[in-house]
């Protein structure tokens, strides 16, 4: 089973993604007039971020590797800061800032994301050298936004009338399934710290941590925007 994970790992993470950004864009259209169509923008973007993010193994594959070996960018830690963390962070906010009515609410979180922003662009302006070694600072910045995010969601649903219908709403599916995604994912982020890129046991471990929280996020996505009713968003 491990062999066959380090060998398939990738692919099995790609085809889920493929799977979920084919749903959406086939479903594209029953939403295209409300907020979910970011989701779907979501889902497309994400599968084209963990595509191209995986060019060190790609260059490895055919021989290139050398063309970037020794350089900033022999890593990918810096391709998913930039566009997997910050990314998320962005569509999360942007989702939830359009479908949260209150005011109050509203300001929280923008300025939440303005404070976000401004942490994450000193951060590359004082530790620039470090965006190509490690994401840790700035995947644990975008946490806190993403989480902050889902709990204005939640609270506004729960104080409000859209609380009854909240099950076949694309929102609280989006929200939820991210919030449980999150919960699992902290943990891993401060653990990584300690570990050392030989140790294969818990690389292995983190590999079907992440896989099983893939697998259930893309697929209870692609669920959501199927048997969801867009008039009930």
């Amino acid at each position: 089973m491990d062999d066959f994970l380090k060998e398939n790992y990738s692919l099995i993470t790609s085809f889920v993604e493929l799977f979920a950004a084919i749903v959406g864009v086939i479903t594209y259209k029953s939403y295209k007039f409300t907020p979910v169509k970011y989701i779907i923008y979501f889902l497309v973007y994400a599968f084209f971020v963990d595509l191209i993010g995986g060019y060190p193994s790609y260059l490895k594959d055919i021989g290139y590797f050398h063309l970037i070996e020794g350089t900033l960018i022999e890593s990918n830690y810096w391709w998913y800061t930039l566009f997997w963390w910050i990314g998320l962070s962005s569509f999360m906010f942007s989702v939830n800032y359009k479908i949260v009515k209150t005011v109050r609410l509203k300001q929280i979180l923008k300025y939440g994301y303005y404070i976000y922003l401004l942490q994450v662009v000193l951060y590359i302006i004082f530790k620039f050298e470090n965006l190509f070694i490690s994401n840790e600072f700035i995947s644990i910045s975008s946490l806190w936004i993403v989480i902050l995010s889902i709990i204005i969601y939640f609270f506004e649903t729960l104080a409000s009338e859209k609380i009854v219908l909240f099950y076949k709403s694309m929102y609280f599916y989006f929200n939820a399934t991210f919030f449980i995604w999150i919960l699992i994912i902290i943990p891993l982020e401060f653990f990584e710290l300690y570990y050392i890129e030989d140790d294969w046991d818990f690389v292995l471990l983190k590999w079907k941590i992440f896989l099983s929280l893939n697998i259930f996020l893309y697929i209870t996505l692609s669920a959501a925007l199927l048997f969801c009713k867009p008039k009930a968003q």
